[in-house]
């Protein structure tokens, strides 16, 4: 696609552009187009994710910031995006089965539109020929009739069906295979609805946590601990206190952009799944053997999120926490979050920071992972990752737990947690590095999150998004005995 057509100001009223005519190049008559611009940035997102592996939460603000896009326009651009971003298999599977040729053979740009064509098709209550028409007209303004009219004819197909009567067509049969049938509906890779099934114990809950999964999540906010209670920050938000976490309020769909709320701007208030805030609660909480010296470690800090939270619960008893990442980008990210707090940030690798051994009372390893467990506030994820990730990921994550576990001082205790519930990740990783430290405990996680439900056999915990309404955060607790 070639670039839309540069001059003066061409924004009216109703947010949409009018270009005066097709650029040279393009085929059929000359004609002006409008075109609605939260379709463009919708596609514009899906171009960077594709070109530039752009990160959707990141690209997503500065596009609806260059189209001047607010409220309405821009809910409705994020939702096209990150909605068609979710579904990428499955809207591929649909559009493939509509054209004459293979996807790889279509120009990128167009299976783009293509993509978001369809989204609105299967996905959104939006009327068929406005879902049409604006992709449609999208197109020609920026690769011409041609390629518009080969755009319009594959939607047209598209719209001829449902998405129930696309899935009984194309997914694998229920009976034969059920769990690709479940994958194929909730837009999961196959590899990713297997590890789920086998973090659940089978497949009976299956549809329910992919289909969680596939939803689109709800904001979440903690209030930084000595700043803003729960209850005033939901007050002061239009939210509602968080079930579980005293600290967590869970904003209402269409509260608009997170950083335009006063408490956030102002260093209140930061947006954190309810999820992270458990498992950092639970290293808080645990009982050590002996006092609590106000000595704590995150391994992995950036971007600071579970630091903030940390460093608030330490400061109130007037500790101390050492926090440690590796990348200098993500460490100065580290030091804003936590000014103001007791927190001494150290760029260097985990496995091998320069801090004291047998030190610290509570040691923190969120680490690095897969993401599978919050693959509903990363859209483009699930079509990123590859099985082949998780060797490299756990081994990585073996080294960095016994580290945390070298740092942490007799009778104190470690809390390795991932945003990922595969198994090779979570039990797997925990169980290859215990079985060379004969002198660690296991401690019962559950014990320290009450009201929390459906926390399972324990001692481990793994949250999930349709049991908790959380990220997919996995949590064990280990104390070094003394």
């Amino acid at each position: 696609m070639t670039e839309p057509h540069r001059g003066g100001d061409r924004r009216r009223s109703g947010g949409a552009r009018r270009n005066p005519g097709p650029p040279r190049g393009r085929s059929g008559p000359a004609r002006p187009v409008t075109v609605d611009p939260a379709r463009v940035a919708a596609h514009e997102l899906l171009t960077a994710v594709r070109e530039r592996d752009a990160y959707a939460n990141l690209a997503m603000p500065a596009i609806l910031r260059r189209h001047r896009l607010r409220d309405r326009d821009a809910a409705l651009a994020t939702e096209l995006g990150y909605g068609t971003l979710r579904a990428l298999g499955l809207l591929d599977a649909v559009v493939a089965a509509c054209a004459d040729r293979p996807l790889h053979r279509i120009e990128p740009p167009l299976v783009d539109a293509l993509r978001l064509g369809a989204y609105q098709l299967l996905r959104t209550r939006i009327p068929a020929h406005a879902a049409v028409d604006t992709i449609v007209d999208l197109v020609r303004d920026r690769a011409g009739s041609r390629s518009a009219g080969f755009v319009n004819a594959i939607l047209r197909k598209v719209a001829e069906q449902d998405e129930a009567a696309w899935t009984a067509q194309l997914a694998p049969s229920v009976e034969e295979d059920p769990l690709g049938h479940s994958a194929f509906v909730h837009a999961h890779p196959r590899w990713i609805a297997q590890a789920f099934a086998d973090a659940l114990g089978g497949t009976a809950e299956l549809d329910a946590a992919l289909a969680a999964d596939d939803a689109r999540p709800v904001v979440h906010l903690l209030a930084r601990p000595g700043e803003i209670t729960a209850e005033e920050l939901a007050l002061v938000t239009g939210g509602t206190e968080a079930p579980y976490s005293p600290y967590g309020v869970h904003l209402e769909p269409g509260s608009g952009d997170v950083g335009d709320i006063d408490a956030v701007a102002e260093g209140l208030a930061v947006v954190q799944d309810e999820g992270s805030q458990l498992v950092a609660l639970a290293l808080a909480r645990a009982e050590l053997a002996g006092d609590d010296g106000g000595r704590w470690l995150d391994l992995c800090a950036g971007p600071g999120g579970k630091a903030v939270l940390l460093g608030g619960l330490v400061a109130l008893d007037g500790g101390a926490l050492a926090a440690v990442e590796r990348s200098e980008h993500r460490a100065d990210l580290v030091r804003r979050a936590v000014d103001g707090l007791p927190v001494t940030v150290h760029t260097a690798d985990g496995r091998e920071a320069p801090l004291p051994d047998a030190a610290f009372d509570r040691v923190l390893v969120d680490a690095p992972c897969t993401g599978l467990g919050a693959l509903r506030r990363r859209p483009e994820a699930r079509w990123r990752r590859n099985p082949e990730d998780v060797a490299g990921l756990a081994r990585l994550q073996r080294e960095l737990l016994t580290a945390a576990l070298r740092h942490v001082r007799p009778g104190g205790v470690v809390a390795y947690v991932t945003c990922s519930p595969h198994l090779s990740e979570t039990v797997g990783v925990v169980g290859a590095v215990l079985r060379r430290h004969r002198d660690v405990e296991k401690v019962d996680a559950r014990a320290v999150l009450p009201g929390v439900p459906d926390l399972g056999d324990g001692p481990a915990v793994q949250l999930w998004p349709h049991r908790h309404g959380t990220d997919a955060m996995f949590v064990t607790l280990l104390r070094r005995l003394p």
